[in-house]
């Protein structure tokens, strides 16, 4: 506990800035995606391109982080140490948190603006905080965290509103995202049992990697051709990858020497991070009045939801 408190990563500047830098990390996964799709011609119901392309990211992410780790100090578990009933779960939760969850998310995303994707996936959180008032005895909503949870959905609804107030939902766009959300949140749980007999940067790595590589091989299976674009293209698919690696390897140390609430409260800052780089780099419009009110609505539900959450005995 002693060496916890003398870490560098234990400071609340250091930590408050490395906890944004992967806030930023995943809000530019957004519009890196239609930005790939474009790089890497992936037509717009080219569903197959799109799984492949997703699959060469995840694999590669797992590479790196299998190299992070490699590069890290201190004791590390090896690989050979897993029994086979590990060996299953690590498996599935690939099949789970990257085959199945980014099948769903890269399709959606597609099909819907960056900014819209970013501000719909930070459901996550909240279906996490509902999911584990049924599974985990100590893990109870509170009036606070409900109250964060309904905040958290109603954002959901009234970004889904034009301005005509018309309801603009589509279900392989919206409604895809959504889903995604649900299943991170499903895979989420299962992890952190995990994580309590694996190493969570040696699991993080082996279900990225072998998510991504199974995702990429069914999309080959089913006639896609292997991703080919100009070194722009593969620039940006080594930035997505290298994103995905830095920061789980980042916000998994954090939670090593944090509190948890202190790092996860900054998962406010995806949808945030997530609309502005969409309309810096893809040129989108922010200003539309349904995300002025959805964004306030998720950030103060998403902090709600986490600061509830930190209070239960772990």
């Amino acid at each position: 506990m002693q060496l916890e408190k003398q870490s560098v990563l234990a400071k609340p500047l250091v930590s408050a800035l490395l906890a944004s830098f992967c806030a930023i990390l995943w809000g530019s996964a957004y519009p890196s995606i239609k930005l790939g799709y474009e790089l890497f011609s992936v037509g717009a119901d080219d569903t197959s391109a799109k799984m492949a392309f997703a699959g060469l990211r995840f694999a590669l992410a797992g590479l790196l982080v299998f190299l992070v780790r490699s590069v890290q100090r201190g004791p590390k578990q090896p690989m050979r140490t897993l029994t086979v009933k590990q060996w299953g779960s690590v498996l599935l939760l690939g099949l789970l948190q990257t085959t199945i969850h980014y099948y769903f998310f890269y399709v959606g995303v597609s099909y819907t603006t960056g900014a819209k994707s970013s501000i719909l996936n930070a459901s996550s959180v909240f279906f996490s905080a509902l999911l584990a008032h049924f599974f985990y005895a100590n893990d109870k909503i509170s009036v606070r965290k409900g109250i964060g949870i309904l905040l958290g959905f109603l954002a959901v609804i009234i970004v889904n509103f034009e301005s005509s107030l018309t309801l603009s939902f589509a279900l392989q766009g919206e409604g895809f995202i959504i889903i995604a959300a649900l299943l991170h949140s499903m895979s989420s749980l299962y992890s952190k049992r995990m994580s309590k007999t694996i190493d969570p940067v040696l699991l993080t790595a082996m279900q990225l990697f072998f998510g991504g590589a199974l995702l990429l091989c069914i999309a080959l299976l089913q006639g896609a051709s292997f991703p080919k674009s100009s070194i722009a293209g593969f620039c940006l698919l080594a930035y997505m990858a290298a994103l995905s690696a830095a920061a789980f390897s980042i916000w998994t140390t954090l939670l090593k020497h944090n509190k948890v609430s202190s790092i996860t409260v900054f998962n406010f800052l995806i949808p945030v991070f997530g609309t502005l780089l969409s309309a810096l780099i893809l040129g989108e419009s922010v200003l539309r009045i349904q995300y002025l009110a959805s964004l306030p609505l998720v950030a103060v539900g998403v902090i709600l939801v986490t600061y509830s959450s930190s209070k239960a005995p772990v």
